[in-house]
């Protein structure tokens, strides 16, 4: 069975997106910050006449680092829990598909990449990380729940 996946580099790193969760990728120029948020909430902005909590992708994998905001950035905009997160990404490079499904990763990954790596996929002769947005969303708070 075939799955389509976004292809985008976080953090220096091309991974893969499941498609399913989703919705558009868009460009944001403004972000307003929201005092007392996780390290991993960069703020808020508007999209078409909805409020999104914007995921700084680079802080939830490791909290020490920060996504290089310019003033203007790519962001992924996926549906979790019924809500509506933008994820800033460095860039979106493909969608692609994979004939085969995702697996165990075969390297031995960062704390951070582990917790929000899902598996990996083949696409076009190059293994990448599957990365699950959920997880991005979560941030470190996913480490605490579990």
């Amino acid at each position: 069975m075939k799955s389509l996946f976004l292809i985008v580099t976080i953090d220096g790193e091309h991974v893969a997106l499941p498609t399913e969760n989703i919705e558009s990728v868009v460009e944001i120029d403004e972000i307003e910050p929201v005092p007392l948020a996780p390290s991993h909430v960069a703020g808020l902005f508007a999209l078409r006449s909805r409020v999104m909590t914007v995921i700084d992708s680079v802080a939830s994998i490791n909290p020490d680092r920060r996504f290089a905001w310019d003033g203007h950035a790519e962001a992924v905009i996926v549906t979790c829990d019924g809500h509506g997160y933008a994820i800033l990404v460095e860039n979106v490079d493909d969608v692609a598909e994979s004939d085969g499904g995702v697996t165990a990763t075969r390297a031995v990954l960062q704390t951070g990449w582990a917790r929000v790596a899902s598996g990996a996929i083949d696409i076009d002769g190059e293994n990448m990380l599957v990365v699950d947005p959920q997880a991005l969303v979560l941030g470190q708070m996913a480490s605490l729940a579990a």
